[in-house]
Order: structure tokens, then C-alpha cells, then sequence
């Protein structure tokens, strides 16, 4: 198995100033493995759904290249679900409600299949079972992502810096970084938590895009695709994360130059995903239009000709 993805998959509503979106497919690992597909196969899934979880989006994943051995079905308990209401800057959202339903039964092994993946992909879980996940794959992966949140630095600080010390990238949000590191500098931040173990750190900020670090001191800034309209922001930080895992695996190494082409292609998908509610621009979304939205991005951030050295 080249790519391993775990995570949830779940039903969101979610409300905008755009409009409503009722029970929609939604969940880390859904968004995750769909952006990775447009980049290599198979991508097998760890994850849990409940009675009410769409088949023909399990259909569509399938057919896309998702190895579907690690998503158990819950024969009489509903989907994970989330609600949510978004505020006019489209950056604040207030949560609605959250019923976690199958979540509580989460895997907590993976099929024998999965067990020697060379990509691994911890979406946002307790870090106890990121853990328990990443202790299956024997010999380790040859890169491990990781995310998290501000509710796991609150509850499981220990396991979460524990997990975080064993991954080669970790990526949060610019508040989840300052929460973690105990400062308000994010290069500061970034040495702080580099030192607990990741090789790069990458700090999502949104519309404005992301900033990489590498453990030598290096720092890089990746502006965002500018949208005319955004519908729904919910899985872009996903988004980002599947391609970018996606993008390495297909090229099956990670190093700096790499890793900033995987950066550009998370920042290009997660503009499509936010562009319509839910995971439909990634069911639709072609490598064309990826490809020239990449070209354009890349032509809007280089303004100057840096003048080679002596």
C-alpha cells in the first residue's frame, strides 16, 4: 500500500453567508483521501461510518482508487456529525453541534494490507490512537504526516508530544501552533516544536496562506490561491494535507524541494474545495484545471527576478 490515511468520515451541515448545506459527506479522512487520489493509488482508509454514511460515496472512492479494507460499517449506530455556522469573514465558525456516534467505536487496528505502507497520514484523532495506528506499520513508513487540534493540546498534551516526536511533518493552524509552543512568534514556535522531533513543520493560515520550516533553520511563505468567492472552508486544511501527502508519495521521497512543489499542489486543491460545500469540487475537479491554476499561482507569487549569487 503506497499511502495509509486515517480519519474520520462523517455528515456536516454546515451554514454560510452562501448558504445551508444539510447532512453533506464531510470528515478529515474522506477529504483526505479523495485530494490524495488525484495523485496516486491505491489509498487505503482507516475509518469508521455509520448506517446513514452514503454507499455511493463509497462507490466514488473506490472507483477513484481507495482501498476501502479499513472502514468498518457500524450495522446500527449513526455516522459521526458535525454542525456548524460560518461568519462573514468565513474564518470564524461557531460549532452547532457534534454527536460522535460511531466515532466512539473507532478502528483501532488496520487490515494486514496496510501494514507496510511507505506513506502515512494521521489526520485529526486522539493521539492515542495515532499512535496505535502508527505502531501497526512495521518496518515505519517512510514519511509520516500528522495533524491535530486545539482540543487534543488541551486534553492529551503527553501522548500528543509523545506522537508528535515520532512524525517527519506536522501540520497545524497558526493558533494550534502558538497553543502548542507557548509564544506568540511563530518562528519561535516553529524552532520550539521542531525541537520536539518533526523534520518540517508547516503552519496553515488560511487565506493567507502557509508557512513551511525545516529543522535547519529554513523558512518558506506560500501565499493563497486569491478567490473571488468562497462557499465552504471546512475541509480545506484536509484538502491541503491530502495532496500534499498525495504529491510525495507519487514522487516516493521526501526532501525540501520536494516537499515545496507538494505545498504548492495542497494550496491549488484546497482553492477547488472551498469553492463549492462540501467534497463535490474534489469529485469534479480535472488534472488540467489543477495544473493551470498551479501555473498561475506560481506566475502571481514571483514578482521580482532574484538575481543568481556570484
Amino acid at each position: 500500500m503506497r499511502l495509509v490515511v486515517a480519519g474520520t468520515m462523517a455528515l456536516d451541515t454546515i451554514e454560510t453567508p452562501f448558504g445551508r448545506a444539510e447532512a453533506i459527506v464531510g470528515g478529515a479522512a474522506t477529504y483526505i483521501a479523495l485530494a490524495a487520489l488525484h495523485y496516486v493509488k491505491p489509498v487505503g482508509i482507516v475509518s469508521i461510518v455509520g448506517t446513514d454514511f452514503p454507499s455511493e460515496m463509497l462507490q466514488h472512492l473506490a472507483e477513484r482508487g481507495a482501498d476501502l479494507q479499513g472502514v468498518v460499517r457500524h450495522l446500527s449506530r449513526p455516522s459521526f456529525f458535525w454542525a456548524g455556522r460560518y461568519h462573514a469573514d468565513m474564518q470564524t465558525r461557531d460549532t452547532l453541534e457534534t454527536r460522535l456516534n460511531v466515532l466512539e467505536e473507532f478502528p483501532e487496528t488496520i487490515p494486514p494490507a496496510y501494514q507496510q505502507a511507505d506513506f502515512l497520514l494521521l489526520g485529526n484523532l486522539d493521539p492515542r490512537l495515532q499512535r496505535r495506528i502508527y505502531a501497526q506499520i512495521q518496518p515505519r513508513p517512510r514519511v509520516v504526516l500528522m495533524d491535530t487540534m486545539n482540543f487534543w493540546i488541551e486534553r492529551r498534551r503527553p501522548e500528543l508530544e509523545a506522537m508528535i516526536s515520532q512524525v517527519d511533518i506536522l501540520s497545524i493552524n497558526d493558533e494550534e501552533a502558538r497553543q502548542l509552543a507557548g509564544d506568540y512568534s511563530l518562528r519561535r514556535c516553529a524552532r520550539s516544536i521542531l525541537a520536539r522531533g518533526p523534520k518540517y513543520l508547516l503552519i496553515k493560515k488560511g487565506e493567507n496562506g502557509a508557512l513551511l520550516f525545516s529543522r535547519e533553520g529554513e523558512t518558506y511563505f506560500f501565499p493563497a490561491y486569491p478567490l473571488e468567492e468562497v462557499f465552504d472552508p471546512t475541509g480545506a486544511g484536509d484538502t491541503f494535507a491530502g495532496a500534499l501527502m498525495g504529491y510525495l508519495a507519487a514522487q516516493d521521497t521526501l526532501n525540501l524541494e520536494v516537499l515545496k512543489e507538494a505545498v504548492v499542489q495542497g494550496i491549488v486543491l484546497a482553492s477547488f474545495c472551498v469553492e463549492r460545500f462540501g467534497v463535490e469540487a474534489l469529485l469534479t475537479v480535472s488534472p488540467e484545471e489543477i495544473a493551470e491554476r498551479r501555473r498561475a499561482l506560481i506566475q502571481m507569487s514571483h514578482f521580482i527576478q532574484v538575481p543568481a549569487l556570484p
